[in-house]
């Protein structure tokens, strides 16, 4: 019998409204939520032109190297194995999304983007919506952060698709503080509430279901060396605001250049994710939520290591110092 690798599976499927009432009424920016970097990248497409994410050296090494090229930017441009539904399944809550139109088409679809384009991104917000109908207390973070070839009629297209999909499940720009899971269920009885959008573009500046990208900040290591990025997780984990945002640490490497000349037939995953998640999940495994603590926390193919049960165990930390705060 083929053994599931780990993270795979229903058992979080659930995991937010199963949570103790004491956590529940908690501001979400206080609690540990799960997130997968590069989200969508468990599917690019081969057969369509480079993305214009790219470098223009790297369009030109595949116009001239094609498939093979290509095959070689699959290896470096995927960071996860699952779907959207096997990573909501997981316990996955926090989504890192990158889109971008195809320049030489016509209309104005978007696709996902990391190198190579993905699905559709209409496809990828329907799938996430079929989950919500079923897992009606389970809550999600879409962040838009990075946008590509789009023009304003790209972006209201975007925004559009957005409403039409979700709907009333959509979340109020709202104070931070005043989002807990208590505050949403008690709101989707009435309206749905479900999906909290961070948008990072002008565009959706006024419109009341999309929250700007400053209530999310993620900052971003930018190295390979996993010390380096446990500096840089702490730093900027000190340096989290106060007031008025959710925090993302990315607890990712990023290869450079030369990394990925080095392992080019092995890829991200198995040059420089495998060798190095140990000391990435020990530093996970040692973190505590809470005012001063880590609240959303993204990796590379999660489904390598326990990583979903991992983040989401730590919110017991929370409720055992409430149990013993004093009367």
């Amino acid at each position: 019998m083929k053994t599931r690798p780990a993270g795979i599976g229903k058992v979080n499927a659930d995991w937010m409204g199963s949570l103790p009432s004491k956590l529940s009424a908690m501001p979400l920016k206080y609690l540990a939520v799960p997130g997968s970097h590069d989200s969508f990248t468990y599917w690019v497409d081969v057969q369509a032109p480079v993305g214009p994410d790219q470098k223009t050296y790297v369009k030109y090494l595949a116009t001239i190297f094609s498939i093979l090229a290509k095959k070689v930017m699959v290896k470096w441009s995927m960071t996860q194995n699952l779907t959207f539904k096997e990573q909501l399944d997981a316990g996955i809550r926090y989504f890192d999304l990158r889109v971008s139109s195809k320049p030489y088409e016509p209309g104005n679809e978007i696709y996902f983007i990391h190198g190579l384009f993905g699905h559709k991104v209409r496809d990828g917000l329907l799938e996430i919506n079929y989950f919500l109908v079923r897992h009606r207390k389970e809550i999600v973070f879409l962040d838009f952060n990075h946008y590509y070839a789009m023009d304003t009629e790209h972006h209201l297209y975007l925004i559009t698709m957005l409403q039409e999909v979700f709907g009333s499940k959509l979340c109020n720009n709202c104070a931070v503080e005043n989002i807990t899971l208590d505050y949403l269920w008690e709101r989707k009885y009435q309206v749905g509430l479900g999906v909290i959008v961070f948008y990072h573009h002008p565009s959706a500046q006024g419109i009341p279901v999309m929250f700007p990208g400053y209530k999310i900040p993620a900052p971003w290591a930018n190295t390979t060396e996993p010390n380096k990025l446990i500096q840089f997780l702490e730093t900027t984990l000190n340096e989290r605001a106060k007031k008025g945002s959710f925090h993302v640490s990315q607890a990712i490497l990023t290869p450079r250049a030369n990394t990925v000349a080095k392992g080019l037939v092995w890829g991200l995953r198995n040059y420089l994710v495998e060798r190095n998640l140990p000391t990435i999940m020990s530093w996970v495994e040692a973190q505590r939520p809470g005012v001063d603590g880590v609240n959303i926390i993204t990796s590379d193919f999660v489904d390598l290591t326990d990583f979903a049960n991992i983040v989401i165990r730590l919110n017991n930390l929370l409720l055992s110092e409430q149990d013993h705060k004093p009367r």
